[in-house]
């Protein structure tokens, strides 16, 4: 009596088929499956956002840096430049 038998089984298998009807479980099974589909292509899609968006995030000290590298000019002369100061 502790655990249940393979008729047991069977016969809680017979009244969810009569309750239900085999139409309504095929149908239920599919949109499960249909649900299961879409929840495997969204978590890919956030993966492939977020390791974009750690792409650029990498890229961009990258940049930055290469801006650094490059001098710049100003073309003012000296003296607009200590009048501005003042």
């Amino acid at each position: 009596m502790g655990s249940m038998s393979i008729w047991h089984w069977l016969i809680v298998l017979i009244v969810v088929l009569l309750v239900f009807g085999s139409g309504k479980i095929s149908t239920l099974m599919g949109d499960l499956a249909k649900g299961i589909k879409v929840f495997k292509k969204n978590i890919a899609e956030d993966e492939l956002a977020s390791s974009s968006s750690q792409l650029k995030t990498n890229a961009l000290p990258q940049s930055n840096k290469d801006d650094a590298s490059v001098p710049f000019h100003d073309h003012k002369d000296k003296s607009s430049v200590s009048s501005e100061m003042h």
